[in-house]
């Protein structure tokens, strides 16, 4: 009897690691896609960035105000 309470414990232990494993799983694979989807927006802005940077530099400075 004790080795079959001794199995069944093991098994279920088994079960419940197996269930955390999953989880653990499917939230990295979800962090990864939001790192990826993150990490793309992040090039969108440089570029976008970039590209005013350059159409700023590349126009005659404004002159100032009257009021100066």
């Amino acid at each position: 009897m004790e080795d079959a309470d001794r199995l069944a414990r093991l098994e279920m232990r088994l079960m419940e690691q197996e269930a955390t494993i999953d989880d653990l799983n499917k939230a990295v694979t979800g962090q990864w896609q939001q790192i990826d989807r993150l990490t793309r927006l992040v090039a969108a802005l440089r570029d976008q960035v970039e590209e005013a940077a350059a159409r700023a530099a590349s126009r005659a400075p404004e002159p100032p105000p009257p009021h100066y």
